[in-house]
């Protein structure tokens, strides 16, 4: 359930049944303060101006018409024409009666396919691929959550002139008698010795671009070698995901090449629409949406002048295949923030071309770069590109040592399944928590820290919870859990706690919608906040507490442990019973 929403509705078709135009809508926010209410309705100002009434005068007449005694114990008008919303205890309690899970979306399930990951797979994949990987994946999570139908498509790239060089190489490398399974263990040496080769040798430069036109038309055995080398890489890739927590698997793939047979159509089919024209050799469109300030316009080319196609080729390629093949009703691209003209160009083209549903929706999700201490973009010390297999590795180290130091006497083996949890998850939420539009500074210390709105935090606070259910004495009328008490609201930080635990739809809706996870860490981070302050204010097995009272506040207790586990888990972060 989605308490802004619900709200936003009712009020909305009040001012509706007052004459307000359509366009008109209640405009519900949380309150920022208290004395505010629950909620606040902002929209009667905008709807009196469109009615040219006094704003306040409107929000008198709104109050007389709407009813929300059900849900409501006040509604006031505030300054020159907010309503404040007070909700009942009562109801807040009686919506408290359903665990998380049960608020998935009751509305349209939508086809959605989200497109990310996408790693070049001539090489390893580096840190720059963690963020698409990650930030993709709990989208997609929660968007299968709320009952959606979610199509992952792993666009890796795996076709182009860099193959010709790779291949070329482990040619070379089978003629001298070498393993081609231990030299591959490497892909990101593999991939410097090929290119060395490729720029010193112009033999084996030769021998390459050879390999080039083989693969593109079709040799068997270029092809058998190319398709090994796929694997390989691949392999790596998964064990990168498995390490991750990552919901990608072999069956998500959908790569470039699968598009290829494809291309040549792509670009006789906008040849026919007349939106190419020949530009030194190449086939381009100039689309007037993109004209720069000076009258020149950037070109998109689908078509080298050699022949050879382009990104923007096999992109519309799957764009008409998504729409046409998978019948999608909206599509999700996270790529860095450098990509967005492309993307932009991608989109407007293939509407102009009709390779897609004019009903479907194109979001590009754009993100900004992780960068190291000194502001620039995130290398090793010698200047290197960081490998994210190495990235976890050292993340689960660390993790291990702080978990190894605060708690000796846990055996190794459960010391390790935390370090594991703790290390990709402070990397996965550090990353996470940061608006995706932003820069943001790579720091172990801080991600690591089990204070401050950070993964170990709200690890810990879950564990916490479940403590307190370690340490109570079972009653024969109570499952340990504390499922099915009562729930009665008396003090503040009650009330507050059950407010903010209805407002988990709203996070996960927000997310939804912008592609933003930092809304949930948000949430999950002012819950944990919110339940430490219950704690203190509110003794749950101190003795002397009622029964109905102690039980009530066990089911407080056992609906936040629920919620942040199930955010975390939609954030690909697990958590423990103990740490």
């Amino acid at each position: 359930m989605n308490i802004r929403q619900l709200l936003d509705d009712r009020i909305t078709a009040a001012l509706h049944s007052l004459g307000a135009p359509e366009t008109v809508s209640a405009i519900v926010k949380p309150s920022a303060r208290p004395e505010f209410g629950d909620y606040q309705a902002n929209g009667v100002m905008a709807a009196a101006k469109q009615l040219k009434t006094n704003p306040r005068e409107l929000a008198t007449r709104l109050l007389e018409v709407l009813d929300l005694s059900d849900m409501a114990e006040k509604l006031e008008v505030a300054g020159p024409g907010f309503i404040n919303i007070h909700l009942k205890n009562a109801w807040l309690a009686e919506s408290l009666g359903s665990s998380p899970e049960k608020g998935r979306l009751g509305g349209v399930s939508s086809t959605i396919v989200v497109d990310y990951s996408g790693p070049n797979l001539a090489k390893e994949m580096h840190v720059g691929h963690l963020r698409s990987t990650i930030i993709g994946d709990a989208v997609a999570r929660v968007l299968a959550f709320q009952g959606h139908k979610v199509i992952r498509q792993n666009h890796v790239g795996d076709w182009g002139t860099q193959f010709g060089m790779l291949i070329a190489h482990m040619v070379s490398l089978q003629a001298q008698g070498g393993e081609l399974s231990m030299q591959l263990s490497d892909l990101e040496a593999f991939y410097r010795e090929a290119k060395k080769r490729f720029d010193d040798e112009p033999d084996f430069a030769k021998t390459a671009r050879d390999y080039v036109v083989k693969l593109q038309s079709g040799d068997a055995e270029c092809l058998k070698l190319w398709q090994q080398f796929i694997d390989i890489s691949l392999h790596h890739c998964e064990d990168v995901y498995e390490c991750l927590g990552v919901q990608l698997t072999r069956a998500d793939v959908k790569p470039e090449s699968a598009y290829n047979d494809d291309l040549a159509n792509i670009v006789s089919e906008l040849q026919a629409n007349g939106l190419l024209v020949e530009d030194q050799g190449a086939q381009c469109a100039f689309l007037d949406e993109f004209k720069n300030k000076d009258g020149s316009i950037t070109p998109i080319i689908v078509q080298k002048s050699d022949g050879g196609y382009l990104y923007a080729t096999t992109d519309l390629a799957a764009l008409r295949y998504r729409s046409g093949s998978l019948n999608a009703d909206r599509v999700l691209y996270f790529t860095d923030a450098r990509q967005s003209l492309h993307f932009q160009q991608v989109f407007t083209l293939a509407r102009k071309a009709g390779f897609v549903r004019e009903e479907m929706a194109l979001e590009h999700m754009p993100f900004g770069n992780m960068l190291g201490e000194d502001g620039k973009p995130f290398k090793t010390r010698t200047g290197g590109t960081v490998k994210l297999a190495e990235l976890l590795t050292e993340a689960q180290e660390r993790a291990f040592t702080l978990v190894s130091e605060k708690n000796p006497e846990l055996p190794e083996a459960e010391r390790q399944d935390i370090a594991h949890k703790v290390g990709i998850g402070a990397v996965k939420y550090a990353d996470l928590s940061k608006n995706r539009n932003s820069d943001y500074i790579f720091n172990w210390e801080s991600m690591l820290s089990f204070e401050g709105n950070t993964a170990p935090y709200l690890q810990y606070a879950y564990a916490r919870i479940r403590s307190i259910f370690r340490k109570r004495t079972p009653s024969p009328t109570l499952p340990l859990s504390g499922e099915g008490a009562k729930i009665s609201l008396q003090e503040a930080a009650e009330r507050t706690l059950a407010v903010k635990l209805l407002q988990f739809a709203e996070a996960t809706d927000s997310v939804a919608k912008e592609g933003l996870p930092n809304h949930l860490c948000t949430y999950l981070y002012e819950l944990a906040g919110n339940f430490m302050s219950f704690y203190e204010a509110c003794p749950i097995l101190k003795e002397g507490v009622a029964e109905e009272v102690r039980n009530s506040r066990l089911q407080l207790a056992e609906l936040t442990a629920q919620t942040l586990q199930a955010g975390l888990g939609l954030l690909g972060i697990g958590v423990m019973e103990r740490m």
